[in-house]
Formats: structure tokens, sequence, C-alpha cells
């Protein structure tokens, strides 16, 4: 821990960016938080430890899951009986994907996440959503979509919203309401993806002061913390800024971010 109080103004500095920054847009934080805490981390080791800023991020998730949880269900907007067919794919494709990253090396890790950063990013800026085409699947075809975007979320430290909302819009479910219902699935995420990359890391090496397993804790905290103070002043913003310019100008940084990852 000896670091710690070092690096603790830029976690709290890039918790309050990344809060700020879901509030406005309406994201999760994990496409901002992995690759700066990689840079951070390689500042402490010598070394990004992809692995490590991943698993942090899932954890960081944990308390901005339960509060957007709890706003959203105030209001009556999800589809709790979406939420339950989709909470047992999640589950189990986020712990597969967190032990399918423990397997590969952190360059490899680095490539994976930089690549669906890039295909993430680029529906950003283009603002795709798809229509709805079909009704919801049966049991087999939701918990298809659930362990997709379990897997997903858990490779690259996101909560799942870029996923879970297209596909129940395309899926004729409401935008207002897939978006609410999306963060409801955002919980089981962050919880399993933390357990799993907290379990696959007590045997790594290398890692971080402060660490339990995968998971930085005094960088999750400062980020944690931070956040709910700006995410607030980034949601009220939405109704005076040009979001819609911002956030394709936002995504076109992200794009930057994953090329570079790609190249390095």
């Amino acid at each position: 821990m000896e670091n710690f109080p070092h690096f603790l103004p830029f976690y709290l500095l890039l918790g309050a960016a990344t809060g700020f920054f879901a509030g406005l847009f309406g994201i999760g934080g994990g496409l901002i938080i992995v690759p700066a805490l990689a840079f951070l981390f390689e500042a402490q080791t010598g070394d990004a430890l992809m692995h490590s800023a991943i698993g942090t991020s899932l954890a960081t998730i944990i308390p901005t899951a339960l509060s957007s949880i709890r706003a959203h269900h105030r209001h009556g907007a999800i589809a709790w009986p979406l939420a339950r067919r989709l909470a047992p794919g999640i589950v189990l494709g986020t712990a597969a994907g967190a032990m399918l990253a423990d397997q590969v090396d952190g360059e490899t890790l680095r490539l994976i996440f930089a690549a669906l950063m890039l295909a993430i990013s680029l529906q950003m800026a283009l603002g795709a959503m798809p229509e709805g085409h079909r009704a919801l699947p049966g049991r087999t075809g939701m918990g298809a979509a659930g362990i997709t975007i379990g897997a997903v979320s858990a490779l690259i430290g996101i909560g799942g919203g870029t996923l879970t909302t297209p596909f129940l819009v395309w899926c004729r479910v409401g935008l207002r309401r897939a978006i609410a219902t999306s963060a409801a699935c955002g919980l089981p995420i962050a919880l399993t993806g933390t357990l799993a990359y907290l379990i696959a890391g007590l045997d790594a090496t290398g890692l971080p002061p402060g660490s339990s397993g995968y998971i930085h804790w005094p960088a999750a905290i400062a980020i944690a913390a931070a956040s709910i103070f700006t995410a607030p002043l980034g949601a009220r913003l939405t109704h005076s800024l040009p979001v819609t310019r911002l956030r394709r100008l936002f995504a076109l940084l992200l794009i930057l971010v994953a090329v570079r990852l790609l190249l390095t």
C-alpha cells in the first residue's frame, strides 16, 4: 500500500471523469476505467496488468449498478421478468469470460479488449440502434443472449449496457424499458465478475499493493466514491449540452484509444 497515497489523486480524478461521462451519456465506465488503470498500474509496477484493470473495473460497477437500479425501479421502468430470464445466462457467461481471461496472457487480453472496445466505440459514434425485428426468444435464446452478454462484459470489464440495451430493443422492448432493464442486468455481471477475477488472481504475482486477486481495492473504492458525486452533474447537463454531438466526439476519443492499444 506504500504507493497508494501517490496514486490516490489519479484514481479520484478517474472516478470523477467516469461518473461525469456516465451521467452525461448514459454509459458504463469500463471503457474509460480499464485503459486508464492499465496506464496507472504500469506506472506502479512496470506492467499494464490488464487482468487487474478489468477486474477492478467490474468491482467499481457494483455501487453504480445498485444506485441505477434504485432510480429506475422507483420509476417502475425495469422489466424484472426479462432481467430474471437473462440473469442465469449472464452469471454463467460472466464466470466463463473471467476464466477465459485468466487463461490468456496480458498481451492477448489487451488485444481482445482493444478489438471489442473499437467495435463498441464505433457503434456509439454511429448512434446505431437496431429496430425491433422480432419477439423475445424462448428460454434457450435468452440463455444464449445472457451468456454472450456476460462473457463479453467479463472480458473487457463493462456492465453490459452497450450489449443488453440493443438486444432488448431488437426484441421490440421500448428503449426506456430496455435501458432500465439493462441497468438491472449490470449487477449480476459486476458481482459475478468481481468474485471470479478475485478468485482467478489469488495465485498471481506482481500485482499492485492492496490487491485481492485481480481486484485492486484502493483503486476500486476511490473510483467508485468519486463517481457518485459527478454522475448527477453529468445527468443534469444532458438537458443543456449538445449530448449527441459530444457523445460522438467522446466515441471518437475512445476509438483512438482502442487503435493505440491495438498498435502498441
